[in-house]
């Protein structure tokens, strides 16, 4: 191919690819995604952060809390204290002084956390059985009993002399709840038709005001309902066949049960009038929000933050024992079942008498072994004086009187060491071998 032919193939195959470029960018179109990273960490430690962000935006003051020490420096009348932390190591000194905060004129807001057991008597919940509130399962109630109830706190008139105070505006934030009431209000002239009377939502909690056409609704857990036994409760509010939130007055203050808190939690504040329920709680006072009582240990912590490293350190120590109990040296191979040899049933033999009975005996033995033995060479050996029996034992044997002496010897009563018995052995069998 000559260089002409070469330049005009390799002018089209550029014109090509620009026009497959200008072609391809003609057709591509820009766009916008969004990629949802999840909640921020301030956000996931922190259930109720939207609550508190809401709250502030309502112009309310917020601050929260991590143990009930905080009690201590909070003032009483006009403030809001929403307990939802775990109370499940409240000691009994505890609870007394959130019920005296609440009855100087603080407004004390807690979760019901126990359920009434009735064989006991009591529901274990101590801010519950100080009260008289029992916290029951919504699908073992009876029904007549329930409706009965329901229609009773329904007929209470909405113009008592509680609810004209709750609206006064000189009353004290503490009372403020006293306005809920419970049931739907009839139409003075209008006939209800049986459409009309069916609760639309009994999934939902409806929260009626007085002057108000249209109810709240909140949605709380219908599994669980308040039963106010001592019937000492001012406000309350219901969903279908359940009683989700109660107030009642307790000193000069106020007091605000709830089956759940999770309707302010991040994920479900913004549903319905779970919002403005919060609002409702807490306006025209300051806000303490303890959702956490306990601090986390320093395990819990870094099991949350740092679980790969607990992980490692767990095999490390993991294998630091394994390597430490590894058996050092050969295996010990397993004894034979031939027959033992005579000079390992006598070594055997003296180790038992030596850790039974002692030295003395073993001593002794071979001193009468060696007397025995002289008696046979020299009789009358016996009757020889000690001087002269070791002066006998010289002669027979060719040894120095001062070994002969050292080997007959007393017995010493204390113990003597290894090294001493062995010498005294030796001198003992150098003598009895020598007869």
């Amino acid at each position: 191919m000559s260089r002409r032919t070469g330049f005009m193939v390799g002018a089209l195959v550029v014109l090509a690819l620009g026009w497959l470029a200008s072609y391809l960018l003609g057709r591509a179109e820009s766009y916008e995604t969004v990629i949802n990273h999840g909640a921020a960490p301030e956000v996931k430690a922190n259930p109720y952060s939207a609550a508190e962000a809401f709250l502030r935006a309502q112009r309310v003051k917020v601050e929260t809390a991590d143990s009930l020490a905080k009690l201590n420096q909070l003032p009483s009348i006009g403030h809001t204290l929403l307990l939802l932390a775990d109370r499940e190591k409240v000691t009994p000194q505890q609870t007394q002084r959130l019920l005296d905060w609440a009855a100087k004129g603080g407004h004390l807001v807690f979760v019901a956390e126990r359920l009434w057991d009735k064989k006991k008597n009591k529901s274990g919940d101590l801010l519950l059985d100080s009260l008289g509130i029992q916290q029951l399962e919504s699908d073992k109630l009876d029904p007549t009993e329930t409706t009965k109830a329901e229609a009773d706190k329904q007929t209470t008139p909405l113009d008592d002399d509680t609810t004209q105070a709750a609206s006064e505006p000189e009353q004290e934030p503490s009372s403020q709840l006293e306005q809920l009431s419970q049931g739907e209000p009839e139409p003075a002239a209008e006939a209800v038709t049986p459409d009309e009377e069916k609760d639309a939502y009994p999934k939902l909690t409806k929260l009626y005001l007085e002057n108000e056409d249209a109810p709240a609704y909140i949605s709380f857990d219908t599994d669980f309902h308040l039963y106010d036994a001592k019937n000492i409760a001012t406000a309350w509010a219901n969903s279908g066949q359940s009683t989700h939130m109660l107030q009642l007055f307790h000193g000069d203050g106020l007091i605000t049960v709830l089956t759940d808190s999770w309707v302010w939690q991040n994920d479900k504040i913004a549903k319905y009038d779970n919002a403005w329920l919060l609002w409702y709680l807490t306006q025209d006072t300051d806000v303490t929000l303890l959702f956490r009582a306990d601090r986390d240990g320093l395990l819990s912590l870094l099991y949350r933050y740092f679980p790969q490293a607990l992980l490692a350190l767990a095999l490390l120590i993991g294998l630091t024992l394994w390597r430490v109990g590894m058996r050092q040296g050969p295996l010990l191979l397993p004894a034979s079942l031939s027959r033992r040899q005579l000079q390992e049933h006598i070594r055997a033999s003296a180790d038992f008498s030596l850790r039974r009975s002692g030295q003395q005996p073993l001593l002794q033995g071979l001193q009468l072994d060696i007397q025995r033995r002289a008696r046979k060479r020299h009789p009358g050996f016996e009757r020889l004086p000690v001087a002269d029996q070791w002066l006998v034992l010289s002669r027979l044997t060719r040894l120095t009187t001062s070994a002969v002496g050292k080997a007959m010897r007393p017995v010493p009563l204390q113990r003597l060491t290894a090294s001493e018995f062995t010498r005294q052995v030796a001198h003992l069998q150098t003598l009895r071998n020598a007869l």
